[in-house]
């Protein structure tokens, strides 16, 4: 079974997909054993709650600097045996410490097909503002592990979208947001399958095993 803590700084609404896609078993041998926030009031603590899991507040203005809020949450990451660090709508910076120790074990979706419209300042709306005010045809989501930068580490799945000529920024958003939600638990149902090879800056998804068809195929009858 894998264990799963999730980060999220406001809504939560791809937590959310991803506690519906353990719970009708999209994704397998997997739970989500803590919700951490920065922001007390984020919703996603309340998603937690009403889904039974537990749900951790820790108050970044209580340490002295970046690195020891880090320290703190890594320390509660290990505590739990965490498997896999998922990053949903998280509004602080990993440092290179917590990028090393959980190297390959984690995630973070992105409202844009990196590495366009990524980076240091494109995040939430900003991203969407800049796809518009570009006049690019195409936009979409990425799931990517995280590395030391700010989205630059190796990709793992993409999907994009034709940006409609009457889009607004609240309708994009919408729309890229429905393709985070169906690309976030295939990343994750990939991993816990053990199906992700990560060759220098290249993913690669390996096939199902004939076993595990041969049980899909049995649980469908």
């Amino acid at each position: 079974m894998k264990k799963i803590a999730v980060l999220a700084s406001g809504n939560g609404t791809n937590l959310q997909a991803l506690i519906d896609a353990i719970n009708t078993g999209f994704i397998k041998n997997a739970e989500i054993n803590v919700v951490i926030s920065n922001r007390k009031q984020a919703y996603a603590l309340e998603r937690a709650r009403n889904n039974d899991i537990e749900a951790l507040w820790i108050n970044s203005k209580e340490f002295l600097d970046c690195d020891e809020y880090n320290e703190r949450i890594l320390s509660e990451l290990k505590s739990r045996g965490i498997d896999l660090v998922l990053l949903a709508g998280y509004m602080k910076v990993l440092n290179w410490k917590f990028a090393r120790d959980f190297e390959g074990r984690i995630m973070n979706v992105h409202p844009s097909l990196i590495p366009a419209f990524c980076g240091k300042g494109f995040y939430g709306n900003r991203v969407h503002e800049a796809v518009l005010a570009s006049g690019v045809k195409i936009t979409g989501a990425t799931v990517h592990f995280v590395d030391e930068g700010i989205d630059t580490g190796p990709i793992i799945l993409q999907k994009a979208i034709m940006v409609r000529p009457d889009e607004t920024v609240e309708s994009l958003k919408e729309r890229v947001l429905e393709v985070e939600h169906r690309l976030y638990p295939l990343a994750v149902k990939l991993f816990c399958e053990n199906r992700l090879r990560v060759i220098g800056k290249k993913v690669i998804i390996l096939p199902q095993t004939k076993q595990r068809r041969r049980n899909e195929c049995q649980e469908e009858l």
